[in-house]
């Protein structure tokens, strides 16, 4: 499988990418120089509306080296949570199958993820015509930083994860 054209492009600049001066650049600079290796020039973002701020930073990064990219957030379409049976909120659904068609639609080369919730990062990731990669994933108690409850597995966390079996 990795003999298929996409497939070893994408295994081929991933492997220069990590062997590059490894662990010294950040995730954001890997990420330009994956999309440089692979020769995408279109870039899409599917962020969460709760990150627009940081949405609004990766794409000026992005576009002042060198990508064009084309955005969209979580929250288009202005869907009610009625079309899929919870009635008891009246706040708009995220629509990540929006998000995924419209870039699709936009024809990006690659696809960022940025905070989507779980589930919805899911959903963006199945209708996703071009590749994805995750630039940041959604934790609104650790800052983004998931991985922040496994460092703490064995302290503060510990009884939260592994609850007593009394």
């Amino acid at each position: 499988m990795y003999q298929d054209e996409e497939n070893l492009k994408i295994s081929r600049a991933s492997a220069i990418v990590v062997s590059d001066r490894y662990g010294s650049k950040t995730r954001l600079e890997e990420t330009m120089d994956f999309a440089r290796e692979c020769e995408y020039k279109n870039l899409g973002l599917a962020f969460c509306i709760g990150l627009t701020d940081e949405a609004e930073i990766l794409r000026k990064v992005l576009v002042s080296n060198g990508f064009q990219v084309e955005s969209i957030l979580c929250k288009t379409g202005h869907l009610s949570r009625e079309l899929i049976g919870i009635h008891d909120n009246p706040v708009a659904m995220c629509n990540p199958i929006a998000q995924a068609h419209f870039l699709n639609e936009a024809k990006t080369d690659l696809n960022i993820v940025l905070g989507l919730c779980v589930g919805h990062d899911s959903l963006f990731i199945k209708y996703s015509q071009a590749p994805v990669t995750v630039f940041a994933v959604k934790d609104r108690v650790l800052c983004h930083n998931p991985l922040g409850a496994i460092y703490q597995a064995n302290a503060y966390y510990h009884d939260k994860l592994f609850p007593s079996k009394d």
